[in-house]
């Protein structure tokens, strides 16, 4: 059935917009009762497919070309059908393709340098479709996930061995459980929070973003979430097997990453607390550059949180197994930093520590007779994407008085995810002001309501790991916030505008990343991705096909995209993720279909290694 863009009046036009967003209610409707009865591996799906569709009478074979006057030939369709994807190899069921251990043995390992990213070329980039194992299960729902994960979808147990005694995760038949333990907190990461928050002012708002290096399976950022703080944890890849794959199976921010010689990949004054529990991060070498590097990212007034070795030295040098000179020389060193970078000791108790960040400069002059106190000469401090890591202090913005939060005062949250922004308010944002940031999240609040229309799973809970691949100033993330799920925000490194740092002074996370390049994370990691107008921006930078692959690599089985963007840009990936198992849907903008921005809505179908699918092909 094809829709002539020339119907007779807006009435017929409406009525065929309606239509359409009704059949689309269904088709995710189905899609939603399959998914959460774990079907997937029936051998009749598609069958069912079938059926559910026909009864929903959702419209066959949808002409979008036609309806738009694009100028698609006659026999689009049966070129979209000449290439299909094929699976890759069974042994790249967890494939990392910057973090891949075998190119990683290849560099250096002085400072970590093998550990951090090293993409392959364009030549040996991957152009199949990463299956997942066997027995792959959709994860539990939040908050059950924080504590199992199913075992056929991370099958390693070398965790519960090498730390059986320190309960991080343990064996129980065909699911993974997580006690919630860790190294520095044996007696569960809800007591260890406890502790952190009668010095913190965790309680009130004040501490909303928080950095965890080491991560471990990211227990920390598991339990804040009760506390309204949600953690960007990261881990090396494999530093023990499947730790960052674990925390994002759990439903937790991680990505895969690494203290080594590049900066690391956030803006300036974004977290109000960085955190390491054995995190094994020598903090006292390169001249206390790691440290500098936790001091750029961390807000005024911000704290950092340092646990196990080697604070408390003196008592805890014989259980460490460590000699007592060489931990005294690290904790010296420490301390050497602390203080010129200017970080006041707020507390220290057992093998505990921590320190807060100053707010100004001001309150900070005594450094600037302090020779090693060398300040970065770089004028923008959010610029960190391959930038080397140097021994230098980040300068505070300017500040009025002694007593001013250098780079602006934030609210408190869940007050300032709505508030201006200070980089906002102050101009750092060329091109936005107060004004057009509150147009802007107006908009995002119309967007997100379409979607919700369309794909009435939206914030039921189905979708807990969410990323939007152009997150702009955080509209989509705002408008979505809630404690069902969380939204990793990336920014483009060729993005018009720098805006990174708004997002986390609303109290959402994110990242800065190319997409002519592989995400930092396992596959299968996102139940959801966002994607507004990430192929306009990028058409003349890479391959649509690698980025669409990149997409496919990440997304569960059965998650969900939505793309938004120009016409004729989504008329070229629709013809694509067809080849690559997506069900796919085209939408209208919601303010109807003379607006040329469209939105393309598509599902990835239920396949595995060498098993069967849900293809209705």
């Amino acid at each position: 059935m094809a829709l002539k863009s020339n119907s007779g009046d807006g009435r017929t036009r409406s009525s065929m917009q309606i239509f359409i967003v009704a059949g689309l209610c269904c088709f995710f409707y189905i899609l939603g009762a399959w998914q959460r009865s774990g079907f997937g591996k029936a051998d009749n799906l598609a069958e069912r497919i079938i059926k559910s569709t026909e009864d929903c009478n959702i419209i066959p074979n949808l002409t979008f070309e036609t309806h738009h006057g694009g100028d698609v030939g006659p026999n689009d369709d049966s070129e979209s059908k000449s290439k299909i994807y094929q699976p890759c190899p069974s042994r790249f069921t967890d494939y990392t393709p910057c973090q891949d251990q075998s190119r990683a043995m290849t560099f250096p390992r002085e400072n970590m340098i093998y550990r951090e990213r090293h993409c392959p070329p364009q030549q040996e980039k991957l152009h199949c479709l990463i299956p997942a194992p066997k027995g792959y299960v959709n994860p539990f729902p939040w908050p059950k996930s924080r504590d199992y994960v199913p075992f056929a979808n991370a099958p390693y147990k070398s965790l519960t061995v090498e730390k059986a005694i320190q309960n991080w995760v343990q064996y129980e038949g065909n699911v993974f459980r997580f006690p919630g333990g860790g190294t520095q907190f044996p007696q569960g990461a809800d007591k260890y929070i406890d502790q952190l928050a009668s010095v913190l002012p965790i309680a009130n708002g004040t501490v909303r973003t928080a950095l965890d290096t080491g991560c471990g399976v990211a227990s920390l950022g598991a339990y804040l979430w009760s506390r309204n703080v949600i953690a960007m944890s990261f881990a090396p890849r494999d530093s023990h097997e499947a730790q960052v794959q674990f925390a994002l199976e759990r439903g937790v921010p991680a990505v895969i990453g690494v203290f080594g010689t590049v900066k690391l990949p956030y803006p300036s004054r974004a977290f109000d607390m960085a955190h390491c529990s054995r995190c094994l991060i020598p903090w006292g070498a390169n001249d206390g550059m790691y440290l500098m590097e936790v001091d750029r990212v961390l807000r005024p007034g911000g704290y950092w949180v340092l646990s196990g070795p080697p604070i408390n030295w003196k008592n805890n040098y014989r259980s460490w197994q460590r000699p007592k000179e060489e931990l005294q020389d690290e904790q010296r060193k420490i301390e050497e930093t602390a203080k010129l970078l200017c970080w006041d000791k707020k507390y220290e108790n057992g093998e505990m520590a921590i320190w807060q960040k100053r707010l100004n400069a001001d309150s900070c002059r005594g450094r600037q007779d302090d020779s090693r106190a060398t300040l970065c000469k770089s004028t923008d401090t959010d610029d960190a994407w391959y930038k080397k890591m140097e021994a230098c202090i980040t300068p505070y913005p300017d500040s009025s008085s002694s007593d001013e939060v250098a780079g602006g005062q934030l609210k408190v949250f869940p007050e300032r995810l709505y508030a201006v922004p200070p980089r906002v308010a102050s101009g750092s944002v060329p091109g936005v002001s107060a004004k057009t940031y509150q147009v802007y999240n107006k908009e995002w609040k119309k967007h997100v309501n379409a979607y919700k229309k369309i794909n009435k799973l939206l914030d039921s809970g189905r979708y807990r790991n969410i990323m939007d691949m152009n997150a702009g100033m955080g509209g989509f993330a705002a408008a979505l916030e809630s404690p069902k799920l969380w939204v990793m925000n990336v920014v483009p490194t060729i993005a018009e505008k720098s805006t990174l740092g708004v997002i986390y002074e609303r109290g959402l996370i994110g990242i800065y990343h190319d997409w002519c390049e592989a995400f930092s994370t396992y596959p299968r990691t996102y139940d959801l991705i966002h994607a507004s107008g990430v192929f306009s921006l990028y058409q003349d930078r890479c391959n649509m096909e690698d980025i669409l692959l990149e997409m496919d690599r990440i997304l569960r089985p059965e998650g969900a995209v939505i793309f938004r963007d120009e016409v004729d840009v989504l008329i070229k990936v629709r013809k694509m993720v067809r080849q690559m198992r997506w069900h796919t849907k085209m939408v209208d903008h919601e303010d109807g279909p003379l607006v040329p921005e469209k939105i393309l809505v598509a599902v990835k179908q239920y396949w595995v290694a060498g098993g069967n699918s849900t293809s209705t092909q």
